[in-house]
């Protein structure tokens, strides 16, 4: 897991009444405002927004930034229409993956949201990537923060200086589109993850979200653990590369030229055989603590995987994702952090 920012924004919203702050990754936001299943139920109904405001936020401007960044990333981004979101991912030369890029374009301005702490080495990257290319790269994280909502109350949240919302492509049940990788529907994502980030000025934090309705990151985490959906840093190691984590829905064109990593995609996608693979995690509703990050999966008594991450659903129970070994069968039951668990296939053996 990514350890906290070290320059974490303390977000003026851990005033609101009952907020408690988050630790590690995640701080500088609220972990929860006092009831987290009630913030969940609200987070997923469209009623409440979760304070994202830890993320770093970048802008690339210039006439050949969709096309730079397109030479460098695992998605189609040469023509993106102005306000469509994509997700792409930067890779190591050996197909594992650095950075995971939230971004959408405004016709002038390329926007992209990272997990928190990792600006600074994207921008890092980027720079050195420039060469004579007409392209200008931006940290605006101090003067923007993002909001997390289902995609009507982010569109409601946003003023008219800001940049499109940025709407999660992760599909429906089932559902896949031409502009991603094709996944078989069988392999289906979960529960709907309806999700959007919008970015606000950060002066006019608090007043935005007044009026709102306040889930903390334990809500946010929780909907996305029942979506299947991972997330850099948590259900990403060192050497994690896009297919074991179902990246390949949403972040990877594979049709797109060449790109830093391109030859791993290209050849375990062929093969068809990622060394780790995805699980969803039904974990025992009897014991009263959860699995933490990095706690081992077992099989009998033999190590398999580990425990990604973890949470409470307010209507699943205790739920987790975990990465296990390929050759795992996907029948069987095994034991997460000392809790009997049963799975679902996310990435099929």
């Amino acid at each position: 897991m990514t350890s906290a920012p070290e320059t974490a924004l303390a977000s003026p919203l851990l005033a609101a009444p009952g907020a408690v702050a988050a630790e590690g990754p995640d701080a500088g936001v609220a972990w929860h405002y006092g009831d987290p299943m009630r913030e969940q139920r609200q987070l997923e109904a469209g009623e409440a927004a979760v304070d994202l405001s830890n993320r770093g936020v970048l802008t690339v401007t210039g006439p050949d930034r969709l096309s730079w960044l397109h030479s460098m990333t695992t998605q189609e981004l040469t023509g993106t229409p102005p306000g469509e979101a994509r997700e792409t991912l930067v890779l190591s030369p050996h197909g594992h993956v650095e950075h995971d890029l939230h971004l959408v374009d405004d016709g002038a301005t390329a926007w992209i949201t990272v997990e928190p702490g990792t600006a600074g080495a994207l921008i890092e990257w980027l720079d050195r990537m420039r060469f004579l290319l007409r392209v200008e790269v931006t940290d605006v994280t101090a003067d923007w923060a993002v909001v997390g909502a289902a995609p009507s109350l982010a569109a409601r949240l946003r003023v008219p200086e800001a940049p499109p919302v940025w709407v999660d492509p992760w599909p429906a049940l089932g559902a896949t589109s031409a502009s991603y990788a094709a996944v078989p529907e069988d392999a289906h994502p979960g529960r709907e993850h309806a999700f959007a980030e919008v970015l606000v000025p950060r002066a006019r934090l608090a007043e935005l979200l007044g009026g709102v309705e306040l889930a903390g990151t334990w809500a946010a985490e929780a909907l996305r653990v029942a979506a299947w959906r991972p997330r850099l840093g948590f259900e990403t190691d060192h050497r994690t590369i896009p297919h074991e984590v179902d990246w390949l829905r949403t972040a990877v064109h594979l049709q797109k030229g060449c790109y830093r990593g391109q030859e791993t995609v290209a050849r375990v996608h062929n093969l068809g055989r990622p060394p780790r693979r995805l699980v969803f995690l039904h974990l025992d509703g009897s014991e009263h603590t959860l699995p933490a990050h990095g706690d081992p999966v077992l099989l009998a008594v033999r190590q398999v995987g580990f425990v990604t991450t973890a949470a409470r659903h307010h209507e699943l129970g205790p739920i987790a994702l975990a990465l296990v070994k390929r050759s795992t069968s996907a029948d069987a039951q095994l034991v997460a952090g000392g809790v009997a668990a049963a799975q679902e296939v996310v990435v099929r053996p």
